[in-house]
């Protein structure tokens, strides 16, 4: 009786219970509900084949997939203090930074990297949403601060990736105080004549928006990416008006000056790579097959 209990019936458990599917093996399109397997989802740059809608990227894959070869040098950022304000709301904000960095493996929600983009030298930064809604507090401020001095040191255009919530409340005026800082920033690259280039990625919103996001000397979005200061239920009610449809996402932005162009994902690295030759005044890459046409004797 025991060897039946303890042996045939749990074996026989196993055998009849239901195989688990890992949670990540399928991912639903927000549009239209479509399942796409994620192995291909990957391949595909986190783009869903049907809808053509944009998933969110983390910022080591954006990196990756942006540099040539996927070779880039992450840059060293300054450590700054991990909870200046004690908060505490439902729960400790060490505790949140703590979940946030064991969930991402990043200490914060913005990277920096050097490396080539076309065979030209570049500095970008990304925001990942992952952490804690890309929130802008002070590391992140730090990053975006040491990126732009980066690219200004080295010569070198500046890339940044935004995707945010706003400002972290968790550090009230510090989180604030990022928004003239990166702005100066940006003034000190301009000062060097190289090109500062803004990706919108969805959702960029809030302080964020209302500072380094949209300083860009070019200002491009991925298509459909949610793009404004408020929320529009807020503005609705603020301004007790229907708003127009499509209102806030970057193909409307575009239309109405905000941006100078939206582009897909799939054309996002040849196009950052012409803008940056074009604005620091590098001759143009030769088409793929093609030599370059011989010099002239002097």
């Amino acid at each position: 009786m025991n060897w039946i209990s303890n042996v045939v019936r749990p074996k026989i458990r196993d055998f009849l219970a239901r195989r688990e599917v890992p949670e990540n093996l399928w991912v639903k399109c927000p549009e239209t509900g479509q399942m796409v397997f994620h192995k291909d989802l990957e391949a595909n740059l986190y783009v869903i084949p049907a809808s053509g809608y944009h998933m969110r990227m983390d910022a080591v894959t954006r990196l990756k997939n942006t540099f040539d070869d996927g070779a880039y040098e992450e840059v060293t950022l300054p450590e700054v203090a991990t909870d200046p304000l004690k908060f505490r709301d439902e729960r400790r904000y060490v505790d949140r930074l703590k979940d946030a960095r064991t969930k991402t493996g990043y200490q914060d929600a913005v990277k920096v990297a050097t490396g080539m983009l076309t065979e030209l030298p570049v500095t970008i930064a990304v925001q990942d949403f992952g952490f804690m809604g890309g929130s802008l507090g002070m590391a992140a401020g730090e990053a975006v601060v040491k990126g732009l001095e980066t690219a200004a040191e080295r010569g070198t255009p500046f890339i940044m990736f935004a995707a945010s919530g706003g400002a972290r409340m968790q550090e009230g005026i510090l989180s604030l105080m990022q928004m003239p800082r990166t702005t100066a920033a940006i003034q000190e690259l301009r000062e060097t004549k190289k090109p500062y280039i803004v990706v919108l990625t969805n959702p960029t919103t809030g302080g964020v928006t209302a500072s380094y996001a949209m300083l860009g000397d070019i200002q491009i979005s991925e298509p459909g990416a949610l793009i404004g200061f408020a929320g529009p239920r807020v503005i609705e009610q603020t301004i007790r008006e229907k708003l127009p449809d499509g209102f806030q996402r970057a193909e409307y932005l575009r239309d109405h000056g905000m941006l100078d162009m939206v582009v897909h994902r799939h054309e996002m690295r040849d196009t950052l790579g012409r803008l940056c030759r074009m604005l620091t005044k590098a001759p143009a890459l030769p088409p793929k097959g093609r030599l370059p046409a011989p010099q002239a004797a002097a």
